[in-house]
């Protein structure tokens, strides 16, 4: 088997599929089983479970709210411009609907625009209160080394039910495999943080949380346990996808925060995406 071959078994997608921890079946998008999507957050995508195609937006799709009964999945998005929200393709990936839950705790519907499976980006429309836009960092030159911050919604229905904050660094300048759109850094992520915003330590966007690597695999071919070994898709990706779609992302200067002012200044523009089926 090549060594490409091998790449999505080695990955993880961090959506959280509904009743998959009370089954012990694999997650339907991302949960324990070995997908080859950016961190997922809705269904099993290609890169470490995260990606798929944007059904939702599709024509002919059913439409957010059309038909959709229950939750099948969820991840994490945020605001990225006035009614626009970013998010991981493999979150809202065949969804039958989609919806979001505000910081405020208003449970809003939400419309795919456009998607790209290959970077595992999703614009979604969500209603202009859903929240203020983060801002993207303006010089997105990073370095190995630097602070980050995630922020969303791992494993719903098992952790609390509102935003987790965890830290860590930049760990290197390209993905698995060398992939070039994406860091690989050492912040925890887990299901459900697919879509998330990867924050530096002013507060401004510099990656999309994508998925991480699937530790048993890796222990099996190797013998060894990876620790820590989650990626991101960058910043500057993020933001060429929404050129492409007409969409201005705001832009920031780096100003240094301590971690909790980073969660606390994201909290309003981050949001709970549920996929619903």
């Amino acid at each position: 088997m090549s060594r490409h071959a091998l790449l999505p078994a080695l990955l993880l997608g961090l959506a959280a599929a509904t009743g998959a921890l009370a089954q012990g079946k694999p997650a339907p998008s991302n949960l324990p089983s070995a997908a080859f999507p950016p961190l997922p957050t809705a269904k099993p995508p290609p890169l470490a479970a995260a990606p798929q195609p944007a059904v939702a937006g599709k024509p002919g799709a059913p439409q957010p709210g059309a038909g959709a009964g229950r939750m099948v999945s969820s991840g994490t998005g945020f605001i990225i411009a006035p009614g626009r929200a970013l998010t991981n393709h493999h979150v809202i990936e065949d969804c039958r609907g989609v919806r979001v839950r505000s910081a405020g705790g208003a449970d809003l519907p939400a419309r795919v625009l456009a998607s790209d499976r290959d970077r595992d980006l999703a614009l979604v429309e969500v209603p202009d209160n859903a929240g203020p836009a983060l801002p993207f960092r303006r010089d997105q030159t990073i370095r190995r080394g630097e602070g980050v911050v995630t922020y969303g919604f791992p494993l719903a229905g098992l952790l609390s039910s509102g935003p987790t904050l965890t830290t860590g660094e930049i760990s290197a300048l390209a993905g698995l495999s060398d992939n070039q759109r994406q860091y690989q850094i050492s912040a925890p992520v887990q299901p459900g943080n697919s879509g998330g915003p990867l924050l530096d330590m002013g507060g401004n966007v510099v990656g999309v949380i994508v998925s991480k690597l699937n530790a048993q695999r890796v222990a099996q071919r190797t013998g060894d346990i990876p620790q820590n070994v989650n990626f991101a898709v960058k910043g500057s990706e993020a933001m060429d996808f929404l050129r492409r779609n007409r969409v201005e992302p705001r832009l920031g200067d780096f100003t240094p925060r301590n971690a909790a002012e980073v969660g606390e200044a994201a909290h309003a523009s981050v949001l709970f995406v549920r996929c619903m089926g």
